[in-house]
């Protein structure tokens, strides 16, 4: 068994689902996330190994005011979603988002077989996320995120 700052990613607990409020949570389909960052201790960056089933959305379409974002496809192949149109990811490509860049962005799986990527992002304070399709914005607060309407109702 490995100890830290190595470990198994197979060892790390998996999160199924999202975090998002109806009617938006059963929308992501099948989703499997493993926190590597934070199983080996990491507080300023966010490391997360993806598998994304069919038909399943690594995200609702959003960008961030602060945080900047990257994501690298380690099997299968997704099809990006941003302002300017689609695009298709297979193994060995990756994507970059920039903080503060209004270019909002989400994967979907429309293959048969899941695909699998490598997510990564900054945790810094005060970030908002914008959903520019949906009526939800993720609002930072002393107590950790919340999920509002755009008009500031929390949902």
């Amino acid at each position: 068994m490995l100890k830290l700052p190595a470990l198994d990613p197979n060892t790390v607990e998996e999160k199924r689902g999202s975090g998002y409020p109806e009617p938006f949570k059963s929308r992501m389909g099948e989703r499997v996330k493993r926190r590597l960052g934070q199983a080996c201790g990491l507080t300023k960056l966010g490391v997360n190994l993806v598998t994304l089933g069919p038909g399943g959305q690594s995200a609702l379409r959003h960008w961030h005011t602060l945080e900047d974002e990257f994501v690298y496809v380690l099997e299968g192949e997704v099809v990006l979603v941003t302002n300017g149109g689609e695009q298709t990811l297979s193994a060995g490509m990756c994507a970059g988002y920039p903080a503060g860049n209004a270019d909002a962005h989400h994967f979907i799986n429309r293959s048969p077989r899941p695909a699998k990527y490598l997510e990564m992002g900054q945790r810094p304070e005060g970030d908002v996320a914008f959903y520019p399709d949906d009526d939800l914005m993720l609002m930072p607060t002393p107590d950790g995120d919340i999920s509002v309407h755009k008009d500031g109702r929390r949902y």
